[in-house]
């Protein structure tokens, strides 16, 4: 910063024990004898030789680090564009060969020869099938974790596209087909581009990457274990621990464009299931047993004034769904008893308990008053995906430079959930979502994640690759 010199006034050197702040003999700094400074003929300082040297020293290192850092964005973009042909081969196969939760087998195999192939050291069988791999830099510095996931469903799929899946298997006792119809497929495939990108340039890095491919996501099997809570539990956090951590999840938003959004981006997920016993009896008698079927949808009813009618909606989105009802084997057969299951999603943890308290409330009073009885089972899955405000306004200028300031936005909580929330329960993190809907397509009517039609257009990837291998460098750059 440049001051202007009183009353016409020229600096000259001078030797100096003292330099005085303000022309106060009170207020002064001791010096190194034989110091040099600039002094006014009033006797006070500009600017101490020591300073001066200290200020160039910073300047230099600045502009160290910013040429550096310019380096380091070319060379991410520069192997990113190499590796794009084999992220979208990537993604077709593992989209033809779609497993289940808990099953990833072939997926876990081709993730962990890929990234032995690239010098990481790999971790596999995690979690069941989770493969963890660690990429030392060249330099010392943080640790930083990215997270794929690799489950897909049980979705038959209606997309015409050359690899698509013809998958079958048993689900839940049913025959179904298996589909990617969230796009884990292409969350593997990035992530796998974006090892190959980092490990090419790894003498430079400043640092370590933990790379996380997570098996069952979508929830682990019936008597099972599974997800990043377990992965948790085996370690994936641990040897060397990361100070973050960092996702992304493609959704039918404009193809190449970025959403993010701080604190709560996503839902907490809890499982119901409800048990209502009345008193079986034939279907032309119903006085002679109490109707659980009657009394399940009197429920089903009632569950929904929850959200509707008891809890101030405006405080934060609150879903209570029942996604399955199962009661009865003949038509003229009133049965014994209803399993209802569904699904509990909030975004504040005070009305996530409040909700409970309700539900169980509602079922149990409405089976009683019919003389029934309803037994409710409320399973935890997964917090709320709670993006940290400061990491989430840190990492908003590496995603502009990536996708491009116009098409990085803040994006609407998503009822939707995600066990990602469990990492970010341990160490800081921010989920982001990708879109991935062709142009041409009004994103509110592409086929929505879960769909059979749920479709990807693949041009999106390359800007997957770019922003997680850039969130990366950036954080092992400026967090030394």
């Amino acid at each position: 910063m440049m001051s202007f010199l009183p009353n016409n006034q020229f600096p000259k050197w001078t030797h100096v024990d003292m330099i005085d702040l303000v022309g106060d003999p009170t207020n002064t700094i001791p010096m190194r004898p034989g110091s040099k400074t600039f002094v006014l003929a009033d006797g006070r300082w500009l600017m101490a030789v020591g300073q001066v040297l200290v200020g160039i020293l910073m300047l230099v290192a600045v502009t160290s680090l910013h040429g550096q850092s310019s380096r380091l964005d070319s060379e991410v973009d520069r192997r990113a564009a190499l590796v794009s042909d084999k992220v979208v081969a990537w993604r077709r196969d593992i989209h033809q060969h779609p497993e289940l939760s808990n099953r990833e087998t072939r997926t876990a195999d081709l993730v962990a020869q890929h990234l032995r192939s690239l010098g990481l050291e790999v971790r596999t069988g995690v979690a069941h099938t989770g493969v963890i791999g660690v990429l030392h830099g060249g330099r010392p510095g943080p640790v930083v974790a990215l997270r794929a996931d690799m489950d897909a469903l049980p979705v038959t799929e209606e997309v015409d596209v050359p690899f698509a899946s013809r998958v079958r298997t048993t689900y839940n006792g049913q025959d179904v087909g298996v589909m990617h119809a969230c796009g884990h497929d292409t969350h593997v495939a990035m992530l796998m581009g974006v090892a190959e990108v980092l490990a090419g340039m790894r003498n430079e890095l400043p640092g370590t990457v933990k790379f996380i491919f997570q098996p069952a996501e979508e929830g682990a099997p019936a008597g099972e274990r599974g997800g990043a809570e377990l992965m948790i539990e085996e370690g994936a956090l641990d040897d060397p621990k990361p100070s973050a951590i960092f996702g992304l999840h493609v959704f039918p938003y404009p193809a190449g464009e970025i959403r993010y959004r701080p604190a709560g981006a996503m839902a907490s997920s809890d499982v119901l299931r409800i048990v209502v016993r009345g008193r079986q009896t034939h279907g032309a008698q119903p006085w002679a047993g109490i109707d659980p079927i009657v009394v399940a949808s009197q429920i089903v009813v009632g569950l929904q004034t929850i959200t509707s009618r008891q809890v101030d909606i405006t405080a934060a989105p609150a879903i209570v769904t029942i996604g399955a009802i199962n009661g009865g084997v003949r038509y003229n057969i009133i049965p014994d008893s209803v399993v209802m299951i569904g699904t509990i999603r909030t975004f504040d943890p005070a009305m996530r308990t409040d909700i409970h308290q309700r539900v169980r409330r509602t079922a149990e009073s409405i089976a009683q008053s019919a003389g029934a009885s309803a037994l409710v089972v409320i399973d935890t899955v997964a917090p709320v995906t709670y993006n940290d405000p400061a990491l989430t306004d840190w990492l908003l200028p590496t995603l502009r430079t990536v996708a491009g300031a116009n098409h990085v936005a803040l994006g609407p909580p998503i009822t939707a959930a995600e066990d990602f929330s469990q990492y970010q329960r341990r160490i800081p993190g921010v989920f982001f979502f990708l879109g991935i809907t062709p142009p041409g397509t009004d994103p509110s009517k592409a086929a929505p994640n879960h769909s059979p039609r749920f479709y990807v257009d693949e041009a999106a990837l390359p800007v997957g690759v770019r922003a997680l291998a850039h969130v990366a460098v950036d954080y092992l750059s400026r967090s030394r």
